[in-house]
């Protein structure tokens, strides 16, 4: 099992973990980071500051609750759906361009759905998971 993680997204937290790949250790490296999101259809993508140009393992589909890396933006990718680039409104996420899948979200990502992607407006993601009250 790899690295627990916590990811914050207008006050609702999905726990998530990060696989053994060389980019999710790099990744877990700058934790925690704090930033503004971008969605193309249902995927939630943000910058971080890591810098890695090449996919380790590219994947041009990607699994619902999937975490990937995208490096052609330098960003962090949460996929929830379909995606504008996916084969029909029942198909799965498939990114812009091919991503490293870092790890799977814990929780269900349905709510990630009824977000309003002109409001949100932080995601925080760091180490650990986090207690539900």
């Amino acid at each position: 099992m790899g690295e627990k993680i916590a990811i914050t997204i207008d006050e609702k937290t999905f726990d998530g973990v990060l696989n053994g790949t060389e980019t999710a250790q790099t990744v877990a490296g700058i934790l925690p980071v704090e930033t503004e999101p971008s969605f193309w259809g249902e995927e939630i993508y943000f910058g971080i500051p890591v810098e890695i140009d090449q996919n380790e393992e590219p994947e041009e589909a990607v699994e619902v609750g999937d975490l990937a890396y995208w490096p052609d933006g330098h960003s962090l990718c949460i996929f929830f759906g379909p995606t504008p680039n996916s084969e029909d409104e029942d198909s799965s996420p498939r990114p812009a361009s091919p991503v490293t899948v870092i790890g799977k979200l814990e929780a269900d990502v349905t709510p990630l759905k009824d977000l309003d992607p002109w409001s949100v407006g932080e995601v925080r993601v760091e180490k650990g998971a986090q207690e539900r009250v």
